[in-house]
């Protein structure tokens, strides 16, 4: 660093500068996550402007500033310019009450400047209030938006962070220093939607396939638009999951690096994404019978209650869990105006509670090998351990016991020119899914046992074994 450079104070910005979050939208989904019918405060505050929205959601809010995630290139070299005795002052249009919090935990900042209930301290705002401290001399600016260029047209030296240079059209800013460069949205967006989830909507082909109408095309294609429909669905509320997960995330082991957690995506897109996704979901919807829609929203609406409150009750998250992987195979019935037994949604609740559970021990054994006590965020603690394995394994063999007697009710024996084969099934299925137990139990599953089961080559193979058989009795 020249003298000149040291000589003149360092202004860094907060939001999408210094953090790769935005305070603001965190408090709004901390209090949301309170009560969700502050959606109705925030728009009441809002219309009093931006500056009485952030002072509203400061008064209620107390920001986990330590979790939250730093651009980190940007990050050392403030470390190093505080080491060389510069200047380094916090000023941000988040309110005054989260700049003075990042200010008190970091210790790198001689003063922090934010917003209050009148003064949204942003760009122009922003530019007279440094003019104002600095008396008119000369100063460096860091930020990284387009709301930042009347700043940095009138800074000294400009730094730019976590901002494609290419969105700053100026020829001044050739000789900016530049950290922390953005992640492509389009990228990071596509991770959160977890298009490798929509596997499990496959469900929806089930009736199909045990109804022996696979060669039909007309159901085949109201199947395709099911499963773009709840695929749709699935994903906005994954987005919603992960938004108001952050916290819980943003202290797990593997979760951390999720795109929100790590602020590699900004809440803003998420926020926007998962309704509109939503809707093409409830749009494609109306292509279809109206019992689908009816089944479609039901679903809708209880991950909605699931996101929120259902999810942190002990054993009832798992229930709903294994119940909306069974409404996937009723929606696919009605889709094509089908019949399933009882027989097949019992073993299908059944089954599915038992991977719910498998999924809870093997986010236990996780939490556990880190030296902790529970699961951020859900009712369950390692003390649960024993309960779940048993249950679990109990609802996984009542699944088995139920799949005995669905191959031989006559509704099913009558689809085949072979039932007995299907008997076959029956030690392939028990070794499957016991073996999955096996490895959760050995700390060996990830925290999806249905990914698993596809990507592990033993069940790979016992997979396509049970089609093979499902294919001969036919």
């Amino acid at each position: 660093m020249t003298n000149s450079e040291k000589d003149i104070p360092l202004f860094v910005d907060l939001d999408g500068t210094l953090l790769k979050t935005d305070t603001m939208f965190e408090a709004m989904l901390l209090l949301l996550k309170k009560n969700i019918f502050y959606c109705l405060s925030l728009l009441l505050w809002l219309a009093k402007g931006r500056a009485n929205l952030k002072y509203q959601l400061s008064n209620r809010i107390d920001i986990p500033v330590a979790d939250l995630p730093l651009n980190t290139e940007f990050l050392k070299y403030l470390q190093k310019q505080k080491k060389n005795n510069r200047e380094v002052i916090l000023i941000s249009a988040s309110s005054q009450k989260a700049v003075d919090q990042v200010k008190n935990h970091m210790k790198i900042f001689d003063a922090a400047f934010g917003s209050d209930a009148n003064v949204n301290l942003k760009g122009q705002t922003k530019l007279e209030k440094i003019k104002k401290l600095t008396g008119g001399k000369s100063f460096a600016y860091a930020g990284n938006s387009r709301d930042d260029t009347v700043i940095w047209n009138e800074a000294s030296q400009v730094i730019i962070v976590n901002c494609g240079v290419k969105a700053i059209n100026s020829e001044k800013f050739e000789s900016a220093l530049s950290f922390d460069p953005p992640e492509p949205i389009l990228g990071q967006l596509l991770r959160s939607v977890r298009p490798h989830q929509w596997l499990k909507n496959l469900l929806v082909f089930i009736p199909l396939i045990l109804s022996h109408q696979i060669s039909d095309t007309a159901l085949i294609a109201a199947l395709f638009v099911t499963f773009i429909s709840f695929s749709l669905c699935a994903s906005s509320f994954y987005l919603l999951n992960d938004l108001f997960d952050l916290a819980h995330d943003r202290n797990h082991l593997t979760k951390f690096n999720r795109p929100f957690a790590s602020g590699n995506l900004s809440i803003v897109t998420g926020l926007i994404a998962g309704p509109c996704l939503f809707i093409l979901g409830a749009i494609t919807a109306f292509y279809l019978p109206f019992n689908f829609l009816i089944i479609f929203f039901t679903y809708g609406l209880i991950n909605f209650a699931y996101s929120f409150y259902l999810k942190k009750i002990f054993m009832l998250d798992v229930i709903v869990l294994a119940f909306l992987y069974t409404l996937r195979i009723i929606a696919g019935a009605e889709s094509i105006e089908l019949q399933t037994t009882s027989w097949l949604l019992g073993f299908s609740f059944s089954l599915f509670l038992g991977l719910a559970m498998v999924k809870r021990v093997a986010e236990l054994f996780n939490v556990i090998s880190a030296g902790n006590e529970n699961i951020e965020g859900r009712a369950y603690s390692k003390d649960h351990m024993s309960f779940l394995s048993v249950t679990g394994i109990l609802s996984t063999a009542v699944a088995i016991g139920i799949f005995a007697f669905y191959i031989t009710d006559p509704k099913t024996t009558q689809l085949y020119a072979a039932p007995l084969i299907l008997w076959a099934i029956f030690p392939l299925l028990s070794y499957l899914l016991f073996r999955i137990w096996k490895n959760a139990l050995e700390g060996k599953v990830s925290e999806d046992p249905v990914l698993f089961a596809l990507t592990d080559h033993v069940g790979q193979i016992l997979v396509v074994g049970c089609g093979f058989i499902l294919w001969l009795a036919s």
